[in-house]
């Protein structure tokens, strides 16, 4: 589990446009299936701009001999 804090309110959120504070927290949460299968939920929680904490889950593959991407 990577819980990330600090943030400012100088960007956003994601590429449209919704707004984060400096109380945003984004939790993410790593599980590896097998090998070359990993599954990755996060959720924001931002009392400032949002009711409630909210979340999405996605599954990330291994590609073997390909360039590493930020």
């Amino acid at each position: 589990m990577v819980e990330t804090t600090g943030f400012n309110e100088r960007a956003w959120l994601d590429g449209f446009g919704h707004p984060r504070s400096e109380a945003m927290r984004i939790t993410e949460r790593y599980r590896r299936r097998d090998f070359g299968h990993m599954d990755l939920e996060m959720t924001f929680d931002d009392a400032k701009y949002y009711t409630r904490p909210f979340s999405f889950k996605t599954t990330m593959n291994l590609i073997p001999d390909s360039e590493l991407l930020e």
